[in-house]
């Protein structure tokens, strides 16, 4: 084999990686335990962080791979997803299996290295994403409730590999981002609503872009910037956000509800991707601002 063939196949290889653990989701979701735990850490252990960064990002491939053998069929029917490896036939089902069972036994040995509660907390993640969250969606409308368990575990994870126990603390990040995803992942389904009706997946409340879906989006907006501000009362032990960045999260709060009273308002596909983008810009600021505060003050 030449030279330029072994590139083009480690090219291969490595797309087909980032693709079927989706890099991007991935490390955004591994960013979200950094920030947990530089929030719970009293002084940072950057080994620690390498395996936090390491086990979590093993922890949410390995879900992801799970999740597309599963949806394989499924994935075949959607403009977006046709063109994953396995629907693609990049890469066989079998492959996938041993990739994902590879990365769940890894990810689970770095995260008990850290300590026993964040490598539990990890596998309860991938048993309720895979075994709970992914069947339900052609199901129930109620599969993104199911689903904002396991996707909220990261942000309380990174308290959980800090200290090595659950508390007020990492039970509020497990909070704000419980109730972020519901924005967020009705927008999703909002104008992706046609290609996921191809596929059968129910991700809207009632079924419908309608009002009733709208009201709701904004109801959980609402509850995401409060429960956002909460840390700002003192009654949550060592998390704790001063006024002045909770006056920076309240004004993101605003930004977020516009955007989702601009969906009530419009119901529009171009409302619902702009909702979506405020609500990743939010949760990122906010994970800054709440790690800025600690430091700075």
């Amino acid at each position: 084999m030449s030279v330029s063939q072994s590139q083009s196949v480690a090219q291969s290889l490595l797309r087909n990686f980032t693709e079927i653990t989706k890099l991007r989701l991935s490390v955004s979701v591994v960013f979200s335990s950094v920030a947990g735990y530089l929030l719970g850490t009293d002084s940072i252990d950057f080994y620690i962080l390498f395996l936090l960064c390491v086990g979590g990002y093993c922890m949410v491939g390995a879900s992801n791979v799970y999740n597309q053998i599963i949806e394989k069929d499924l994935d075949a029917l959607m403009e977006r997803t046709k063109n994953r490896p396995l629907p693609a036939n990049h890469m066989t089902v079998r492959t996938a299996f041993i990739l994902a069972s590879l990365l769940t036994a890894v990810g689970v040995v770095v995260l008990y290295a850290i300590n026993p509660v964040t490598a539990m907390f990890g596998a309860i993640s991938i048993f309720m994403y895979v075994s709970l969250y992914t069947p339900l969606k052609t199901k129930t409308p109620l599969s993104v409730f199911v689903g904002a368990f396991p996707g909220a575990i990261p942000f309380m994870l990174g308290w959980v590999a800090a200290t090595g126990e659950f508390g007020i603390e990492p039970g509020t990040l497990f909070m704000i981002q419980f109730f972020w995803q519901f924005p967020h992942f009705w927008a999703i389904g909002w104008f992706l609503f046609d290609d996921y009706k191809k596929a059968g997946f129910y991700m809207l409340p009632n079924g419908k872009r309608d009002k009733g879906t709208a009201i709701q989006v904004v109801l959980y907006t609402i509850w995401t910037v409060l429960v956002s501000l909460i840390p700002v009362l003192g009654i949550t032990g060592k998390l704790y956000l001063t006024p002045l960045s909770g006056t920076l999260i309240g004004i993101l709060g605003i930004g977020l509800l516009y955007y989702a009273l601009r969906l009530y308002k419009e119901k529009t596909s171009k409302a619902a991707k702009q909702l979506m983008l405020a609500s990743v810009s939010y949760i990122t600021l906010l994970q800054i601002i709440y790690v800025a505060d600690k430091f700075l003050r």
